[in-house]
């Protein structure tokens, strides 16, 4: 897993590139606060390879919690830039610093 940024000079916004290694799975997303933790917005395109990825354009100077979903299961990016305790869903998020 990890998280590419791409900082665009002429707007306010980051390109932000997910990738997920996940062979096995069926489908994946990555829904967040950047996307109001929409599935659909959120997915992940399969690669010949086995691996998921994605681009978004999110608004610079913010924090964005987030998880995948991965065949209906939650995960973590373990090198998120950080963690935060989430009470509505009873787990930490990963959090995305733009």
């Amino acid at each position: 897993m990890s998280v590419k940024k791409q900082f665009i000079k002429t707007k306010p916004v980051c390109k932000v590139t997910f990738t997920l290694e996940a062979k096995e799975a069926q489908t994946a997303a990555v829904i967040g606060d950047f996307n109001n933790w929409n599935v659909e917005e959120g997915a992940l395109g399969k690669l010949k390879n086995g691996t998921f990825k994605g681009v978004f354009d999110v608004a610079k100077d913010a924090s964005y919690e987030y998880r995948y979903l991965v065949d209906g299961v939650f995960i973590n990016e373990p090198e998120a830039d950080s963690y935060r305790w989430n009470a509505y869903a009873g787990a930490e998020n990963s959090v995305l610093e733009v």
